[in-house]
């Protein structure tokens, strides 16, 4: 890995704490820390991606050497890496919490790809950080096995992310209260490093603008439109609105991805939020079975389901406010921001027409489209129909002589759909009316390549970290095996594409999640 060559401008160009190492601390007027990864006694590589292996240009071999696990298990540094944690605050659950940071995730440096892209490794679970707080800095195995498939999936599914490069067993226990209901237990620990263009979130502006430090926050603007947006041009006067409604748009599209295809953030706090547009932070995510745009996977969030995954758009469109916010500091002129947010009322809407569109395999926009698909998905709740299996049986079938019964498998509560035949019906009348002059080979290939067939369900991750807790972690490679073709029928490979059996309906990992990890 030698080969590998690091452009660490983030910490080239921004300001840095003064004091290095650990020590739970308030750090003012810097946005990183240098600290480097803990030790553990025995990394050994559990999983690998071999497309981003190859996007840095690391082979397989070398993916499987000792050197490698040491590495990417945090025992050993490569020439130019510049370790640190970052700097930034957050609104969490709609209230500001002030500084936070990377607690568990420690940045190795900034590697240019064999395309000469720019990546950032990050380290997640590699040990404590001065913004750990009342943690330890590690990662168990179950939620570094979520974060590590997931971070694919969606990358093979089309929808702006985070991707993962390994997943690294640590060989020590890591102590976790998972529900916090007092019954600690030690778990396997692990590491996964996490791969982006760039892991600034909203919070890393919200910080320094909530200290009044205006001039950190304004390098921070002009490094990040700089680097991460190269095509604006920082000194133009109208630099601070564009990219502020790039952000807006680029975060509308990655909303629209997860409606698409059934993805629930579960903790869409501001700190989680990636100035990127891409999906970031995998902690307590979920997928849609029964379509329900009530259900939330975290147990935090239980009560007051505000990351609901009906509710992801608004929340998206409020996290935004707060990073206008925090701009604002720098623009007396609120109008750039107001354009902004209506920009992403405007992106968000087409995605919706798109995944209209899509999904039900209608060619091309028309007005109605809309509404077709919402009364759709009002019946997909009240009969308790897997969205997944749903969609993909609807392509299936010959409008002009529909066939329900084909629909079968998508059904959880056959009262429930009994009940609601009469409105399906209806529905597919409709259907059929607006699809009569589609080419029908033409509609199955749109819906094929809008709606997944195989997609991470939260059973069947679980599965995996079962089998891998019990020393068996050939699932995890299986299963990614799996998604990296979502959208392909694959033979032989039916029982990944089942819905959610009933022992998973109230199992804990199945179909609620903490935050935990």
């Amino acid at each position: 890995m030698s080969q590998l060559r690091f452009d660490n401008r983030f910490v080239a160009h921004l300001r840095g704490d003064d004091r290095d190492g650990g020590g739970v601390r308030q750090v003012h007027g810097a946005l990183w820390s240098a600290v480097n990864p803990t030790p553990v006694p025995s990394p050994h590589v559990l999983a690998i991606s071999r497309e981003m292996l190859a996007t840095l240009g690391i082979g397989e071999a070398e993916a499987a050497s000792a050197e490698f696990a040491a590495v990417f298990g945090g025992n050993a540094l490569l020439d130019g890496m510049r370790p640190y944690a970052s700097n930034y605050g957050g609104h969490q659950f709609g209230h500001w919490a002030g500084q936070l940071g990377d607690g568990r995730a420690i940045m190795l440096g900034e590697v240019i790809g064999a395309s000469g892209q720019r990546w950032e490794l990050q380290l997640k679970g590699a040990g404590p950080t001065p913004y750990s707080r009342t943690a330890d800095g590690r990662a168990v195995l179950r939620s570094s096995i979520r974060e590590f498939i997931c971070s694919e999936a969606m990358h093979h599914l089309g929808v702006p992310t985070t991707r993962a490069l390994s997943l690294v067993a640590t060989g020590d226990d890591v102590v976790r209260d998972m529900f916090y209901d007092g019954r600690a237990a030690a778990e396997p620990g692990a590491v996964v490093c996490r791969v982006a263009p760039s892991f600034i979130r909203f919070g890393h502006f919200e910080l320094p603008a909530s200290r009044g430090d205006l001039p950190l926050l304004q390098s921070l603007v002009r490094f990040c439109i700089g680097r991460d947006y190269p095509h604006i041009d920082p000194d133009s006067p109208n630099a601070l609105g564009d990219w502020f409604a790039e952000i807006c748009e680029r975060t509308a599209v990655m909303v629209g991805h997860w409606m698409r295809v059934g993805f629930v953030h579960g903790v869409m706090n501001t700190d989680n939020m990636s100035i990127l547009g891409l999906t970031i932070d995998y902690g307590p995510y979920g997928w849609v079975d029964n379509y329900d745009p009530d259900w939330t996977p975290n147990t935090t969030d239980a009560q007051h389901r505000r990351y609901r995954f009906g509710q992801q758009a608004a929340v998206a469109y409020w996290n935004l406010g707060r990073l206008a916010g925090a701009l604002a500091s720098l623009e007396p002129d609120a109008a750039p921001f107001h354009a902004g947010l209506a920009r992403y009322v405007e992106a968000y809407e087409g995605t919706e027409r798109e995944n209209a569109v899509r999904k039900l395999g209608l060619g091309n926009f028309r007005e109605g489209d809309v509404e077709l698909m919402r009364s759709l998905e009002q019946w997909m709740r009240d009969a308790e129909v897997d969205m997944t299996l749903f969609f993909r049986g609807l392509a299936a079938i010959d409008p002009e002589s529909p066939m329900p019964d084909t629909l079968t498998d998508a059904f959880y509560n056959d009262a429930r759909s009994a009940a609601a035949q009469p409105t399906f019906q209806d529905w597919l009348g409709r259907y059929r009316e607006r699809v009569r002059h589609v080419d029908r080979s033409a509609r199955r290939e749109q819906m094929r390549l809008a709606n997944p067939l195989y997609v991470p369900r939260n059973y069947l991750v679980q599965q995996v970290i079962d089998r891998a807790t019990a020393g068996d972690p050939s699932g995890i490679a299986e299963l990614l095996d799996v998604l990296r073709r979502p959208y392909d029928e694959r033979p032989g490979r039916g029982v990944f594409a089942g819905r959610r059996p009933d022992w998973a309906r109230d199992k804990p990992g199945c179909s609620t999640l903490s935050c935990s990890s």
